[in-house]
């Protein structure tokens, strides 16, 4: 079965920095694009960023760009999230997922990242 399994999340001062990780099994990792989303309580599900099968190619939100990177290492299925400067509107739940906008294949149970001073 595809399991994803965000770790690296906590409490951080604004400006702070964090990065997150993503165990991915059950799948091979290398044939997908890979995604991380984001909820904040009470909202919609926000598309974070995207890389490629490969990592040759990354997108990402316009709020986010210049301040997230996200990468991956196929050699040991993980996906990362590097974020600085961090706001405190990116208070949110950040979940891995398999696949990029606007299909989310599957995700896993998130991890909380809490911005506040």
């Amino acid at each position: 079965e595809v399991q994803l399994v965000e770790s690296g999340g906590g409490l951080v001062q604004p400006g702070g920095s964090l990065r997150l990780s993503c165990a991915a099994s059950g799948f091979t990792f290398d044939d997908y694009a890979m995604s991380w989303v984001r909820q904040a309580p009470g909202k919609g599900l926000e598309w974070v960023s995207t890389i490629s099968w490969n990592g040759a190619s990354t997108h990402y939100a316009e709020s986010m760009k210049g301040r997230f990177t996200i990468s991956r290492d196929n050699a040991t299925n993980t996906l990362y999230l590097q974020m600085t400067s961090l706001k405190s509107d990116d208070t949110s739940v950040y979940y891995c997922a398999l696949g990029g906008p606007p299909n989310y294949d599957y995700w896993g149970q998130g991890t909380q990242v809490t911005v506040s001073s």
